[in-house]
């Protein structure tokens, strides 16, 4: 096995949280991160849509890693060879760290595959783009995003084990991807909103509000085997420096931390923060919602988007279940 190929758990979350900080900015961020959706192309335009040639390369390399006969975390991008695609990565790394935070892919051949082929897709396609990091202590590497029956009213069930809407939340890693193998029979609509647009509304609107992004919060900490870190660790939502803002924020997690004995409640002027963060973040032209299909591929930075999905109704037949696989990935 190669090591040190992808993060550990933990190594994945203190490499996300180690962003630099100089000061809290009093004028707004521009970029092109900082969209509006009402201001975008369609997403067909902003897509960037696989041809016959780049699908045939994905068909051959996905046979090529599958005869290596290992287990999908010890494949590495040198056993899924695309010369074809190579010079594309670059692009879509340096538009999530720079451009427009985001990157959408369309038509990998995933109706043609099997789910262990689909897997091994998009692994190694990850590890040409990133460094892949596990996503809980489990040392889960692909996220399954499916519903499971997991109850919405148990304060440790992970929301994406079910059908019930996410409010807007970051991961800890620099990119976390979705790819589609099935959709919803009705929702389940991926929803993302840019931090940065939403920094500066709030700078605009309510300036007296600003500095507390940049303080500490109580974040809650779900994932049964962290033991080491407690009930809760503390992070600032908003970090700037170099003139880039980078945002973690998770509104269910940043309320829900005061169920812990050590965690004090949220203050007043906490309580108006994040409900005006939030409305803002709601607005209608503010975000853009993905209707994502099989075979697409959705990254999105962590530091300049945050991401929600709205509430699913699933199909009957238990193969044609809503179903994602996750990576998290860094640059």
């Amino acid at each position: 096995m190669v090591a040190n190929h992808y993060f550990r758990f933990i190594e994945q979350t203190l490499h996300y949280f180690d962003r630099p900080h100089e000061q809290v900015p009093t004028a707004p961020v521009l970029c092109e991160a900082a969209w509006r959706g009402d201001e975008l192309p369609p997403l067909a335009e902003l897509a960037y849509t696989l041809d016959e040639a780049e699908v045939a390369e994905l068909q051959a390399a996905v046979t090529t890693a599958e005869n290596r006969g290992v287990p999908v975390r010890e494949l590495t991008a040198e056993d899924f060879p695309l010369p074809r695609l190579a010079g594309r990565f670059p692009v879509w790394r340096e538009t999530i760290k720079r451009g427009l935070g985001f990157q959408v892919i369309r038509g990998v051949p995933v109706a043609g595959w099997t789910q262990s082929q689909s897997e091994i897709f998009f692994w190694c396609f990850g590890l040409h783009l990133g460094r892949p990091g596990e996503q809980n202590p489990e040392g889960h590497l692909l996220g399954h995003v499916i519903d499971t029956g997991a109850q919405q009213q148990d304060e440790n069930a992970r929301l994406y084990k079910t059908a019930a809407n996410i409010d807007y939340h970051c991961d800890a890693a620099d990119v976390v991807g979705l790819l589609c193998l099935n959709k919803a029979k009705q929702g389940g609509e991926s929803r993302i909103v840019s931090s940065v647009a939403v920094f500066n509304e709030l700078l605009q609107r309510r300036p007296e509000l600003i500095a507390r992004l940049f303080e500490p919060v109580h974040l809650d900490v779900r994932d049964k085997g962290v033991n080491e870190v407690g009930s809760s660790l503390q992070v600032p939502p908003c970090c700037y420096a170099d003139g880039v803002l980078r945002t973690f924020y998770h509104a269910d997690y940043f309320r829900s931390a005061v169920r812990h004995d050590d965690v004090p409640p949220l203050t007043p002027r906490e309580q108006e923060l994040f409900a005006t963060y939030e409305a803002i973040a709601m607005e209608e032209g503010m975000y853009l919602d993905m209707d994502l299909q099989p075979g697409d591929i959705q990254l999105l930075s962590n530091h300049s988007n945050l991401h929600a999905r709205t509430e699913y109704e699933d199909h009957a037949d238990p193969a044609r279940k809503r179903h994602l696989l996750r990576l998290w990935l860094s640059l």
